[in-house]
């Protein structure tokens, strides 16, 4: 309870409880908004905070099990918080522009990703040495304008398993190729948006920058978690691995020195001499003879 209260109090002094103005509300949001004061309708911070928190565990469970989270946030306040957060988890993001088609006609995309990646290979491997100046230069420029748009998801081979998405009104492209291919969402919602539309809503200010921060930096930090836990258990089973390998190769070495021991008694046995033979003594006639 005390932790809930601390993470209200720095919620409530990053401003996350600022909505927008009445006029522009959404009625959907009416269970998290608590009162309208000058106009603008404030947040339930109380509400936030479950929503943050349910949401953070269910990100730290995605990141845990292997899966990827892409971050989008193409907002001016949300780029270097979403790129920074992002690449601390070494998670996919979008901050420039949203590519129709990102998600639903993935294969494309990874093409232009493969492009510019060859583009910046050849660029410094020296295979362009032999193309003049102005062509180096043209395709540097290709390079950057793709790196842009594409830099944050270049180590991304299949489709994420989740979307955090930074005011889900603005990335409402990114929202409808998410829902159509059945993908995992969270977003913040501001007060003039529909909450219905993400599978995890976290009623929160998605203009101020300082309340941006602070959710996706609670965010990042969940993640971060899932994926210590997922290396931790990772080590885990390498140790058993070894453990089981070593008990292994004990009972091997085991059973074979047990074996080596019964083999010499066998032996030990065989050349102890028991009771004397009966000679047949030799009478130096030849069987037969008369």
């Amino acid at each position: 309870m005390e932790q809930n209260t601390s993470l209200q109090q720095q919620l409530l002094e990053a401003g996350v409880h600022f909505g927008h103005l009445r006029k522009k509300w959404n009625p959907k949001m009416l269970p998290y908004i608590f009162a309208e004061k000058k106009g603008i309708h404030i947040i339930d911070l109380n509400k936030t905070t479950e929503a943050l928190q349910e949401a953070s565990a269910a990100l730290k469970q995605i990141a845990k099990s292997g899966k990827k989270v892409m971050f989008v946030g193409t907002k001016k306040q949300a780029k270097e918080i979403v790129t920074e957060s992002a690449k601390r988890v070494n998670m996919p993001f979008v901050t420039e522009r949203w590519l129709g088609g990102m998600l639903t006609n993935f294969n494309t995309v990874r093409k232009s990703v493969k492009k510019m990646q060859s583009i910046e290979k050849m660029l410094t491997d020296g295979t362009f040495d032999s193309i003049t100046k102005k062509e180096r230069l043209t395709l540097a420029r290709d390079k950057d304008k793709m790196e842009k748009v594409l830099g944050g998801i270049s180590q991304l081979g299949r489709v994420p398993a989740a979307l955090f998405l930074i005011d889900i009104g603005h990335e409402h492209i990114a929202l409808a190729e998410a829902r159509k291919l059945g993908i995992t969402t969270f977003g913040m919602v501001d007060t003039n948006s529909d909450p219905n539309r993400v599978d995890f809503a976290i009623p929160s200010n998605d203009d101020a920058t300082k309340s941006i921060a602070i959710i996706v930096n609670y965010i990042a930090a969940a993640i971060a978690e899932g994926l210590a836990e997922r290396m931790a258990a990772k080590d885990e089973d390498v140790e058993e691995v070894a453990s089981d390998e070593n008990e292994r190769k004990a009972a091997r070495i085991q059973a074979e020195a047990e074996g080596e021991a019964s083999r010499a008694k066998g032996e030990k046995t065989a050349r102890t001499p028991g009771a004397p033979k009966r000679r047949i003594p030799n009478s130096g006639r030849r069987t037969g003879a008369r």
